[in-house]
């Protein structure tokens, strides 16, 4: 934040030209030098160390602004990767299923789904105890956790059970048209779910 540098330096630095030492003028610096003003013979305090905090306490909140900031970006940063990095992994999953992958396409695409619940779920801080949980796992927890309502729930879980379809050998092969849903449907997700 270099808009805030000046302002950082300013309750540090002595002004200049100072032409007296009063509580305005007082700075951190000057407490670091242990600088008091007293008067008279009696030593009256005019200005003492305690005249820093107030300096030193806008300092500290300019460098949990900076802190927070930094995070927000880094976070933003990492949102943008992933959100690149699922569109790669759907374009992919698309190009399986043109060439008649159907099963394979289907796990990618519900790789992706797993993945961005994971994040979301990150994002409002709900927690698993499971070492590895599935698309039903973080779809139910954010579903308790009132960060899915109804209707998008039952869609993840019918996607889940697309993608299960392709990865584990079931009675039945999953259709063209079932991996194409899939497929639409982690791409919906993956742009409206935070």
């Amino acid at each position: 934040m270099p808009d805030r540098l000046a302002d950082f330096v300013h309750y540090y630095e002595k002004p200049k030209p100072r032409k007296n030492i009063n509580y305005e003028s007082y700075r951190v610096e000057d407490f670091l030098q242990g600088l008091n003003i007293t008067r008279g013979w009696q030593k009256e305090k005019l200005v003492g160390i305690d005249a820093a905090i107030p300096h030193f306490r806008q300092q500290q909140a300019i460098l949990k602004a900076v802190s927070a900031r930094f995070e927000s970006s880094l976070f933003d940063i990492r949102q943008l990767v992933q959100a690149d990095l699922f569109d790669s992994e759907l374009v992919a999953s698309q190009e399986l299923l043109k060439k008649g992958f159907i099963r394979a396409s289907g796990a990618v695409a519900g790789v992706v789904l797993e993945k961005h619940l994971s994040q979301v779920a990150d994002n409002h801080n709900v927690s698993t105890r499971k070492k590895k949980p599935t698309i039903t796992d973080f779809n139910d927890l954010l579903k308790q956790s009132d960060v899915l309502d109804t209707p998008s729930w039952r869609h993840i879980q019918r996607l889940g059970d697309i993608r299960n379809l392709c990865d584990h050998n079931k009675d039945r092969e999953p259709t063209k048209e079932e991996v194409q849903e899939l497929i639409s449907g982690v791409e919906k997700f993956t742009k409206t779910l935070f």
